[in-house]
Parts: C-alpha cells; sequence; structure tokens
C-alpha cells in the first residue's frame, strides 16, 4: 500500500471537493484515510439509482447523524442533484462531506449546486517520487505516474485503455464537443506540443478546425484536469520575452502512449523530452499539495534562450536535461536569467551524479531534487 503525500484529514476545515484525473488513485486514499466514514459509492449501479430517482433519501438518511460526522460520497458528478441535500445537511445539521470526482466541469456546465463556497476544492495528483519505494527515474519517464500504470505489469495495454475510456466517458458521453474525431486528432497534436510554446493556430491547422476551437478544447483538457497551461514568466527586464503558455499534459505515460512512443533510450531527444516533462509534473504536484501561494511559470525570450521553470517572481529559476553529465554549454539558459533577476536562485535539474555548484548555478541529480522538494521545499 502506497502511502500518498496528500493527508486529506489536514484539508478538512469543513466540507471539501476531492477532484482529481481518472485513475489517480481517489477512492482508494478515500476508503484508506477514512475507513471508519459513512461511505456512498456512486459507480454502483443500484445506489445511483435509488439517489438519482428520489435525491431526498439522502437527507433522510443522514439528518439525524450527529454533527461533525463525516460522509464520503464517491463521484458525485454522477448524481450532481445531491448537492442540494448536501448543502442542506450541512447547513442545517452540521455535517462534513468529502465530495468526489474527476473534475468540476460536469457541475459547473449544467448549472448545479456547488454550495456557494461551502466545500473547498482539494486536487489529487499522479503519483510522486516521495510515495513510491524504490523510484525507478526511467520506468517513470516512460510509463507515468498514474498508479495503476506505474505498478502494472503490462502498463502499455493499461495506457491504451486509460485514453479509450477519457475519450469515451469523459468526452462522447459528456458531449463536450460535436467532432470527436477532431478532439482525438487534437490529443494527439497536443501531445506533440506538449512542453512547447502553445500556438492555437498551428494546432488549428493540424486539427481541422478554428483557432477557437482548439483553445476551447485546451480548456476542456484543463478542466478534466488532464493538462496544464504553464504561463510564461513575462515581467520585462532587458530582453524581450515570449508570453505564449506552455502546455503539459497531467502525465508523461499519456503523452508516450499518443506519441507511440515504445522504448526510450538516455541520450535520444524522445527521452529528453520525457524527462523535462516528469520533472514538470512533480513540480507542479509539489506546488499545489505545499500550498504555495507563489506562481510557476517559465521564461523564453525571442532569441530562444529560455528556463524551464520559474517559482514566483524569479525567486528560483530551474533549467531540466537528461544529460549524464551537465556541461558549461548546459547553463546558457540559467546564466542569462541570471543577468537578468541575479538574486534568484539557479537549479540545473540531470541525470548527472555529481551535485555540485557551477558558478552561481546549483546542478543537482533528479532523485535528490525530488527529495528536497518533498522534504524541505525550494
Amino acid at each position: 500500500m502506497l502511502n500518498r503525500i496528500l493527508q486529506l484529514s489536514n484539508e478538512l476545515d469543513g466540507s471539501i471537493f476531492l477532484f482529481g484525473a481518472r485513475q489517480t488513485g481517489k477512492s482508494t486514499i478515500l476508503r484508506q484515510q477514512f475507513p471508519n466514514s459513512i461511505y456512498i459509492d456512486l459507480l454502483d449501479s443500484n445506489i445511483r439509482s435509488r439517489f438519482s430517482r428520489r435525491p431526498v433519501l439522502l437527507y433522510e438518511s443522514l439528518k439525524d447523524k450527529a454533527e461533525g460526522t463525516l460522509v464520503v460520497i464517491d463521484e458525485i458528478p454522477e448524481v450532481p442533484v445531491l448537492l442540494n441535500e448536501v448543502h442542506r445537511l450541512i447547513v442545517e445539521s452540521g455535517l462534513v462531506f468529502i465530495l468526489c470526482g474527476s473534475s468540476a466541469r460536469k457541475l459547473k456546465r449544467k448549472g448545479h449546486n456547488t454550495l456557494g463556497g461551502r466545500a473547498l476544492p482539494v486536487y489529487l495528483y499522479p503519483l510522486v517520487s516521495a510515495e513510491i519505494p524504490d523510484f525507478d527515474i526511467d520506468h517513470a519517464v516512460m510509463y507515468g505516474m498514474l498508479p495503476t500504470h506505474y505498478l502494472a505489469k503490462n502498463p502499455s495495454r493499461h495506457l491504451a485503455a486509460y485514453i479509450d475510456v477519457y475519450l469515451k466517458e469523459e468526452i462522447k458521453e459528456e458531449a463536450l464537443v460535436r467532432n470527436l474525431g477532431a478532439f482525438q486528432r487534437f490529443l494527439e497534436v497536443a501531445a506533440l506540443t506538449s512542453g512547447e510554446i502553445v500556438n492555437n493556430n498551428n494546432i488549428a491547422q493540424e486539427c481541422g478546425v478554428s483557432a477557437t476551437t482548439v483553445s476551447a478544447y485546451f480548456d476542456i483538457l484543463e478542466d478534466t484536469l488532464v493538462g496544464h497551461r504553464i504561463p510564461a514568466y513575462i515581467k520585462v527586464m532587458k530582453r524581450r520575452v515570449v508570453q505564449a503558455p506552455r502546455f503539459y499534459y497531467f502525465d508523461v505515460g499519456i503523452v508516450n502512449h499518443l506519441l507511440h512512443r515504445k522504448v526510450l533510450v538516455r541520450g535520444s531527444a524522445e527521452y529528453g523530452h520525457a524527462f523535462e516533462h516528469l520533472v514538470m509534473q512533480e513540480i507542479i504536484a509539489w506546488q499545489h499539495y505545499s500550498h504555495s501561494e507563489e506562481k510557476l511559470s517559465y521564461w523564453r525570450t525571442y532569441t530562444g534562450i529560455e528556463v524551464d521553470a520559474v517559482i514566483g517572481e524569479a525567486r528560483v529559476a530551474i533549467e531540466i536535461k537528461s544529460a549524464e553529465e551537465i556541461l558549461p554549454r548546459h547553463l546558457k539558459g540559467l546564466k542569462t536569467f541570471g543577468e537578468e533577476y541575479p538574486q534568484s536562485r539557479r537549479i540545473i535539474v540531470s541525470l548527472d551524479i555529481i551535485n555540485r555548484k557551477m558558478g552561481e548555478i546549483e546542478c543537482i541529480h533528479v532523485k535528490d531534487f525530488f527529495k528536497m522538494l518533498w522534504s524541505e521545499g525550494i
């Protein structure tokens, strides 16, 4: 059994929504961390059918419970009308709810009760390195960090099934897009540009849709927690900088599957892209789990000099390289960033096993960087 970084008991200052992409382990963490709660699983067809026909059953079954009683409702978007009864139970009986679902999009799109601030959102991400004994960096780079994929004997089959389920359940059944074929093509093109600067016009040409539609597709991926757009750091100093966001899928294994990457070999460009993606998804998870109020961004000049991640107001700059030996040429982006923001802490994360400082730049092996993130932060 894996121990997750996210401890929901620390988040329970009242009721919460627990959101996370499919198969991030939401149901597992709820059952592990709250074994004595009242647990209502709306994936059970009989329970879902009864509550759908008569939502007031929830109120009738819980109204006499003691104040502070914890109730977990798994997959609340399956019967969103129950939120009216949840609202009433919070106000009248003082019950505490954990309401679980893949995203808030279904609730917002159909105008359902989102409890008017009485339940705060909490997000569960794929596994992070600190949750995995004997963490294997190459395995993670290839198959990603979704629990069912990282731990599977045959991750490739699970990845293929995941894409099919996502398309069927999140897109087709919810009628989020009219042209499923165009959206499927968009998923592949988005994978090609994962980690790159978003250009809606170029992607629109590839998919045969409008740039406005592409923007809406990216919104869907973000709203369903399947992707992240990372904004550019645009505080202007001496150099003119790019202002368009970068996009990352929420898990590198999804990208590898969409791009038909069967084998990733250290030293190849494909491995380098996947390695960067893995490090970025770990940083994204750390930022949210640590409740950091600092913005995560990237920095790139119009001449192509860039830094992969910027924390806060240029407090920390991080460059990610899959090289097994860091050389002076790998430091160009961080050196240039340092000329603009000399007070920043600058880190290059890589596969180089010798941690050291090269001038003002810290060279840190990826596993040591991950340990630093989860022990002391950056």
